[in-house]
């Protein structure tokens, strides 16, 4: 796909501009780190979606450390992880941002926790991900992420959602592929392939209708135009909404 097409995909919804400022009153401020390559992802599709329709894109970033997070995550430590990332988004206040997003959903297993916590709203990419779910009328899913992700009730807060979780080995498997592309920020050998077989397996053997990509890092392996499988990409609503907020309000 060319770079002006891929500025009109990104870009779609939102009329051209010819120097305009958007949307003055909002800057983004933005977690980055939580891997690397999710942060670059958002960070390269805001800005084509900005030189698209001529605007300037306004937006700080922070920058988290994927370990200090993972470990939190890892030994169940909700209110230390939510007094990490409320950190973070102190000094993205501090810098002038208006709103806070996270890209990436395994931090946001401490939502409950960082909500009050925060310096800043948070576009919360879990309730845009239920309303999507819903608006398309989709009912059996089963996520794609960290084990951490995976295993957890995160996505209990989907009400009329049936949530699938795969296997115990499936888990693990899903989640080793997934740091791959999280300590490379890029796609590895065999993990597109290891996770289209999964994805069919689930498709088949537990009915389910759609995959949720609940990993930020699976942008680097999967896009609207190579999917073969359907799927509820959390990232690309995420972005939308960064999108919508920024230029329209």
């Amino acid at each position: 796909m060319s770079e002006r097409k891929q500025n009109q995909e990104v870009g779609r919804g939102v009329e051209k501009s010819d120097g305009g400022v958007g949307n003055p009153d909002e800057i983004l401020g933005l977690i980055g780190g939580l891997g690397v390559g999710a942060a670059v992802h958002y960070y390269q599709e805001l800005a084509r979606a900005h030189a698209g329709v001529r605007l300037p894109l306004r937006m700080l970033m922070a920058n988290g450390d994927v370990d200090t997070v993972a470990g939190f995550v890892g030994r169940g430590e909700m209110v230390p992880l939510a007094e990490y990332l409320a950190g973070l988004i102190e000094q993205l206040k501090a810098g002038g941002a208006t709103f806070a997003v996270i890209p990436a959903v395994t931090p946001h297993i401490c939502l409950d926790e960082l909500a009050p916590r925060s310096a800043l709203p948070l576009l919360d990419m879990l309730d845009l991900t239920a309303r999507e779910i819903h608006a398309r009328g989709i009912r059996r899913v089963a996520p794609f992420g960290t084990r951490y992700v995976v295993r957890s009730r995160m996505f209990d807060r989907l009400p009329g959602i049936d949530v699938v979780k795969p296997a115990a080995d499936e888990i693990e498997t899903i989640h080793n592929i997934y740091f791959s592309l999280v300590e490379t920020g890029r796609e590895t050998d065999g993990a597109r392939e290891g996770l289209v077989a999964l994805a069919e397996t689930l498709r088949k053997r537990d009915g389910v209708e759609a995959i949720v990509l609940a990993g930020t890092d699976l942008a680097l392996v999967f896009r609207a135009d190579n999917t073969p499988f359907p799927a509820v990409d959390c990232a690309r609503i995420h972005l939308d909404a960064i999108l919508k907020k920024l230029m329209t309000g």
